[in-house]
């Protein structure tokens, strides 16, 4: 299994816009050979003292894939390169991190 946090800036204002059109996706993508999760999350407070500071206008996808081949398969989907289209206008920047477990 490998996990994948993605990091998504999206431009000022734009994060609701953004995760509109992201949830439309989330059904083609869960229903993908080795989708284990797929799911948008955004900073929350929490009051702990340790949090890093809330970022604005970010959204943290969490995914699980049974292995690195479904990953590779996902970023080539009809659906995936239609959603990259899609929010181009409203995305600064992607990062991500791939992750097995320890």
């Amino acid at each position: 299994m490998v996990h994948v946090i993605a990091t998504i800036q999206t431009k000022p204002g734009c994060m609701e816009a953004f995760l509109k059109k992201f949830r439309r996706n989330v059904p083609n993508v869960l229903a993908e050979t080795g989708c284990l999760a797929y799911q948008p999350a955004v900073d929350v407070a929490s009051g702990l003292k340790s949090q890093a500071p809330l970022r604005k206008d970010v959204v943290t996808v969490v995914e699980a894939w049974e292995n690195l081949e479904a990953l590779a398969a996902h970023l080539q989907t009809p659906h995936m390169q239609a959603y990259k289209e899609d929010v181009k206008g409203i995305v600064e920047n992607v990062s991500f991190y791939v992750l097995q477990p320890a």
